[in-house]
């Protein structure tokens, strides 16, 4: 029962890409695709009008919601991969300071740099040395590793944090200031087929990765001496997941900028759907996470004639979903 409804979210998920294939501020019809498409993969001739939408299709709509489809997914499976991970609900992609690392080294790209490839790149690298550096404080103590890391996080992101601050402090008021705080906010402006070229495949990969790890992940949150009787090397195979799913988290910051509540959100969502097992509820989250992105940048792409920061709006949706699944669930946790 549990794997019909994983079907159904994927094929759910499917028709949300053509229907954001057809709506924006150039909406297209049935008929209008497939002659698009047809013009894409033919030498077939198209007025000024026609170009103009093969163009916004092909270079600005399906790179977006490419976009859209990995950051919902990877952010979605990471965050349920942590609280599968950590034992606990309230986990989110953010707890190991990656999100906090990840806007330092925006910052310096924006104030220091003033290059948006050096702000992709030290966004990345700073998440992960944040992660890295929760591991190092962890490393000194060998009792309740789980909550000893959990307390490194949020010592590295306390960190990173007022590193930000003091960059937004330093940062020139009239550019360099606005441009940090849109960032901070997640968007996907800026995304083009350059970028997706470069991170879109290491992402599919992890995705899959972490997805495969179902059975795995099922015995880890057992509890350890379980997972020992099974054979399974415990504190290496949870930092493998642990990794890879950080790594997975820096990547959608690397895309978008920050994008908040989606990891946590999703995956409790997904619970509620098809349950606790992770071997279903991993992809169900990769697919439902690919979904509200989906959903959620139609409906900044049309329905403001500004654009919204995608991370501001994903937060005043996803709030009363997540209360939402809380009051179904009693405030309890499968």
């Amino acid at each position: 029962m549990r794997k019909y409804r994983l079907c159904l979210i994927l094929l759910l998920l499917i028709a949300t890409v053509f229907i954001t294939l057809l709506t924006g501020r150039y909406p297209l019809s049935l008929s209008d695709l497939g002659e698009l498409v047809a013009a894409f993969f033919t030498t077939a001739e198209l007025d000024p009008a026609r170009r103009e939408a093969l163009f916004v299709l092909t270079h600005i709509r399906i790179p977006r919601i490419l976009a859209a489809m990995l950051v919902g997914a990877g952010l979605s499976v990471s965050g349920a991969a942590y609280q599968a991970m950590f034992l606990n609900p309230l986990v989110s992609p953010g707890i190991l300071g990656v999100l906090a690392g990840a806007s330092f080294g925006a910052g310096l790209g924006i104030v220091v740099f003033r290059s948006w490839a050096a702000t992709q790149i030290l966004a990345f690298g700073f998440g992960c040395a944040a992660v890295g550096l929760s591991l190092f404080f962890a490393s000194f103590f060998r009792r309740n590793s789980l909550m000893v890391l959990l307390l490194g996080g949020m010592i590295s992101g306390s960190l990173f944090t007022a590193f930000t601050s003091l960059l937004k402090f330093v940062a020139d008021p009239n550019q360099q200031l606005p441009e940090l705080v849109y960032w901070l906010m997640g968007s996907f402006a800026r995304v083009d087929t350059t970028i997706l070229l470069w991170v879109g495949l290491p992402m599919v990969m992890l995705i899959v990765y972490l997805c495969a790890q179902g059975k795995v992940t099922n015995v880890l949150s057992m509890g350890d001496e379980e997972a020992l009787s099974m054979g399974i090397c415990v504190k290496r195979t949870r930092l493998s997941i642990i990794l890879a799913a950080t790594l997975l988290s820096a990547f959608t910051v690397l895309l978008t900028g920050i994008i908040a509540w989606v990891g946590l959100v999703i995956p409790h969502i997904m619970r509620f759907v098809v349950g606790p097992n992770n071997r279903v509820l991993l992809p169900a989250s990769a697919f439902g996470g690919a979904m509200f992105m989906l959903i959620t940048d139609a409906v900044v792409r049309s329905v403001f004639t500004a654009e919204l920061p995608i991370g501001v709006f994903t937060s005043l949706v996803a709030l009363p979903l997540f209360v939402l699944s809380l009051a179904i669930n009693k405030g309890g946790w499968r």
